[in-house]
C-alpha cells in the first residue's frame, strides 16, 4: 500500500560539493523553519523526550529560539539540561549566546486544567474558573466529551504558535498510543460540536494540524520490531485519520559500527603486542557476538522500516550512559545537524513547494 507523503516538501539548498560540483544539500535552519510546531511523537521508552530535547538543542544551534512544550509532565526534560521539573511558566532551560551563537531554548508544560483557568482568568472569568475546578465539573465536562482536555492543550499551543512565542515550538507529545486520540482530538470534537467556541477552538486547532507550514509531527522508534511496528500503524494513522503532516522518522538507539569485532581476541591482542590474562578471550568473544548479533537485527529492521515507511529517516546514536545529560543532548543535537545537512533532497516531494 502507498504511503501518501504529502507532508514532505522541498527544502534542498545547493552547495559546492568536495570536487568542485554543485549538490544539493538541506540546510538544518531551513529544516526547522519548515513549521512553527513540531510535535515528537513514539512508543513509551523509545527516547521521544531526549529525541525533543535534541531536536530543541539543534534548532537552537541553528539559530531558532525553541520553547519545548511538555504534555504529559514529569518525563525527565528538564533534566537533560541539568534544571528542575518543569512548571506551567516558562524558564530557561539552556540560555542562547557563546561562541556558537546558539538560541534560547525555554520550557514549560501545559496541563488542561491550567489550561483552563487562564483561558477563563484572560476573558474575565476568573472566580468562575476556580469554582469549575475545585468542583470536579471539569472531569464531568471531559467523560461526556471525550477529547476536551486534549483540545485545551491543543488550543494552548495553538495560541503560543499565534503569538510566534518562539521561532520554533517542540511538542514532547503523549506517547504513540494516546498520540493519534491526542492529535484526533480536534477533528472528534468539531464533528461532535456543531456550534459555540468549543468548536471554534476545535476547527481552528485542525487548521494547525493539517497545515504542513505550521506544524508537522517527527516520530520516533527504536531498531526493534515491536517499535517499528508501532511506527508504522501510528503513521498511517496520523495521516489517514488526523491528516497531519509527518517529518522524517528518528530512529534511535542504533549501535554504532565497530570494526575487529569478527576478529580472534587472542590473535588480535598478539598483533598488538598484548596478552589476555586467562577467560578474556572467551569473555571478548561473547561481547563481541552479542553486540554483532544486536547490529545485524538493528540492520534487518531498519531495512524493514525503510520498505515498509517511505519517509527519510535521522538516525541517532546509542548512548552507553545509564542517565543522560546535557553533554549527551549535545551529542545527539549534532548527529542530527550532520544528517540533515547530508540530506540531499526530502524525498516523495508531492507539493511543488519551492526551495
Amino acid at each position: 500500500m502507498p504511503f501518501p507523503v504529502s507532508s514532505t516538501r522541498r527544502l534542498a539548498v545547493m552547495a559546492v560539493g568536495s570536487n568542485g560540483s554543485r549538490v544539493a544539500t538541506v540546510d538544518p535552519a531551513v529544516f526547522f523553519r519548515s513549521s512553527k510546531v513540531l510535535i515528537v511523537a513514539g512508543k513509551g521508552g523509545v527516547g521521544k523526550t531526549t529525541v525533543s530535547a535534541a531536536m530543541a538543542r539543534a534548532a537552537a544551534l541553528s539559530g531558532l529560539s525553541t520553547l519545548i512544550v511538555e504534555v504529559e509532565g514529569k518525563s525527565g526534560l528538564a533534566a537533560l539540561f541539568g534544571r528542575e521539573p518543569l512548571g506551567y511558566e516558562e524558564v530557561v532551560l539552556d540560555p542562547g549566546g557563546g561562541p556558537l551563537g546558539a538560541a534560547d531554548i525555554r520550557g514549560r508544560t501545559i496541563t488542561p486544567d491550567e489550561a483552563l483557568l487562564e483561558y477563563l482568568r484572560d476573558h474575565g472569568m476568573s472566580r468562575v474558573s476556580k469554582r469549575l475546578l475545585s468542583s470536579g465539573a471539569l472531569d464531568v465536562v471531559s467523560t461526556a466529551a471525550p477529547g476536551i482536555r486534549d483540545i485545551l492543550i491543543l488550543g494552548k499551543v495553538k495560541q503560543l504558535e499565534r503569538r510566534g512565542e518562539a521561532d520554533l515550538i517542540v511538542i514532547d507529545a503523549p506517547a504513540a498510543g494516546h498520540a493519534v486520540t491526542f492529535l484526533q482530538s480536534a477533528s472528534g470534537l468539531a464533528d461532535a460540536v456543531r456550534v459555540g467556541p468549543v468548536r471554534a477552538q476545535a476547527e481552528e486547532v485542525l487548521e494547525l494540524l493539517t497545515d504542513a507550514s505550521r506544524c508537522q509531527v517527527v516520530l520516533v522508534t527504536l531498531p526493534e520490531e515491536t517499535p517499528v511496528n508501532e511506527v508504522v500503524d501510528t503513521a498511517y494513522s496520523l495521516e489517514d485519520r488526523v491528516g497531519i503532516h509527518l517529518g522524517p522518522v528518528v530512529v534511535n538507539g542504533v549501535y554504532p559500527p565497530l570494526d575487529g569485532l569478527e576478529e580472534d581476541p587472542e590473535k588480535a591482542a598478539a598483533e598488538c603486542g598484548a596478552f589476555l590474562r586467562p577467560g578474556e578471550a572467551g569473555v571478548l568473544a561473547a561481547a563481541a557476538s552479542f553486540r554483532l548479533r544486536r547490529s545485524r537485527l538493528q540492520a534487518e529492521q531498519i531495512a524493514r522500516l525503510t520498505e515498509q515507511l517511505p519517509l527519510p529517516q535521522l538516525v541517532l546514536p546509542f548512548r552507553f550512559s545509564p542517565d543522560l545529560d546535557r553533554g549527551d543532548v549535545e551529542g545527539l543535537a549534532r548527529a542530527l545537524l550532520e544528517q540533515i545537512a547530508q540530506m540531499p533532497e526530502l524525498a516523495g516531494d508531492t507539493t511543488g513547494a519551492e526551495s
